[in-house]
Parts: structure tokens; C-alpha cells; sequence
């Protein structure tokens, strides 16, 4: 049998992939961390699977939970919020998984950054404004960062950044990030994108701390920092450009 890491998306029960609803509805174990995982979702299990909330087990826990289930001969479905390939403890769980010979796959969700752009309304990628984006975390508590992976090593190329896991130090990290893009860069936070109580702040790193304090932001929160935030009389990407000639430079190109 198989354990499916599965991306459950940003909140949203509509925005779980379809792949990742059918794997629901068959799988008879399903594994889910109740603090960042609507319930809502667990509409699409059958209703005599087997629901565990992972919320206060520990990663040791969860892994002979996966194991058990396999060994029983369930397949089990492991819902991730957002998506699998970002700050989702998978490569801790597969490890053990791989060390017990247990098969499995990953199925990608929408992760948090795209649905806070999609409720921002703005690409993160405009035509002469910026063709980067950063994704990384603020460091406190939480595992160490390695060396070379800090805010001002990031800032230092410009490149517009989402920030998970910094609503609780937004200040220190504003205060930092406006050495080096200034204090009139563009700045929003998006918190709790899709659900309810989803809440937006626009402004700079001048004020956008503020803001977020007095919305009450304190979880689920991505911090975007980019001048594409508030990108005007941009040109229009040359994939579109009526001078170029589609027969020899096609889109992928």
C-alpha cells in the first residue's frame, strides 16, 4: 500500500487538487494537522476512514501511524497545508518511511504564497519590474537557517520575497528589509488566505507592520515585500509581443 503526502491547499476545501480529493475518497487512513487544516476537508473521506489529527503528535508519532496503517494494508492519505514541497516536515517523514520500506508519493497542493497573490490580485513576476521571487522564513525559535540564507543576503538582489512564518517579528524583519529596498518599498500581508476571517494589509515597510498589528494578524500569514506589488507602465512581456515571430520562437521559448 501507499502513503500519499497530499498538498491540502491554503484553507479552502474547493482548492485541494482534484487528485488530491479522489485520493481522499479512497484511502481509508487519513493523517491531518488539525491546527492548520480546515475539517472541511475531511468531507471528501469516506465515512468509515480512519480521521487522526497530528496536531500533538510528534514527527516520531506520525511516521509509525503511516507505518501501521501501511502494514494493515491501507492506503493513507497525509494531508499538508498548502503544498507538500514547502515547509511540510515530508523529507523528515519520507526518511522514516524509506528506512520501513514503505512506498510513497507526493501530490503538489496550491501553496499559501500563490493563493495570497491570487487574493492580492497581482503577479508576483511583471516585465521589467521583477522576474525573481524569494520564498523563505523568518528566524526565532524554529529551526536554524543555514548560514548564507538570511534576509539581507536575499534583499541584497532586489528580487521580490514571501515570508512564511514572520507575522510574529514583522517588525524586526521590516526594520531589516528597509536597509536595503528602503522604507517606501511596497509591502502587504496576507493572513489566513481563503478562509474564514482572511484578512489583507497593503502599504510599505514603513507602516506595514502597524497595519498588520492592528488587523490582529498573528498566524497563517504570508508577508510579500516587492516593488511588482504596486508595478505601473510596465512594457508587456515579449511572450505576447505582436513583433515576434511565432513560427520560429515558440511560446516555450
Amino acid at each position: 500500500m501507499t502513503v500519499y503526502f497530499i498538498g491540502a491547499g491554503p484553507g479552502a476545501a474547493d482548492l485541494i487538487t482534484v487528485r488530491g480529493r479522489d485520493l481522499l475518497a479512497r484511502c481509508m487512513v487519513c493523517l491531518y494537522p488539525g491546527s492548520m487544516t480546515p475539517t472541511d476537508l475531511l468531507a471528501y473521506c469516506v465515512p468509515e476512514a480512519e480521521c487522526v489529527d497530528t496536531a500533538n503528535l510528534s514527527l516520531d508519532e506520525i511516521a509509525a501511524k503511516l507505518v501501521s496503517a501501511h502494514r494493515a494494508g491501507h492506503d493513507v492519505a497525509r494531508l499538508c497545508s498548502g503544498d507538500p514541497s514547502l515547509y511540510s516536515a515530508v523529507a523528515e517523514q519520507a526518511r522514516r518511511l524509506e528506512a520501513e520500506g514503505v512506498p510513497y508519493e507526493m501530490v503538489p497542493g496550491v501553496p499559501a504564497f500563490a493563493a495570497s497573490a491570487a487574493v492580492l490580485g497581482r503577479e508576483l513576476t511583471v516585465p521589467g519590474i521583477g522576474q525573481s521571487l524569494v520564498i523563505t522564513r523568518a528566524q526565532a525559535r524554529s529551526t536554524a537557517m543555514p548560514d548564507d540564507e538570511t534576509l539581507a543576503n536575499f534583499a541584497r538582489s532586489g528580487a521580490t520575497l514571501a515570508l512564511h512564518l514572520a507575522i510574529n517579528h514583522i517588525e524586526r524583519v521590516t526594520e531589516e528589509l528597509a536597509e536595503y529596498y528602503g522604507e517606501n518599498c511596497p509591502a502587504a500581508v496576507v493572513a489566513l488566505a481563503t478562509q474564514p476571517g482572511e484578512t489583507v494589509v497593503r502599504g510599505t515597510l514603513a507602516d506595514i507592520a502597524g497595519q498588520a498589528r492592528a488587523a490582529g494578524m498573528t498566524r497563517a500569514a504570508t508577508i510579500f515585500v516587492g516593488q511588482v506589488l504596486a508595478a505601473a507602465g510596465f512594457p508587456d512581456s515579449f511572450l505576447y509581443s505582436s513583433t515576434r515571430d511565432r513560427a520560429t520562437q515558440p511560446d516555450s521559448l
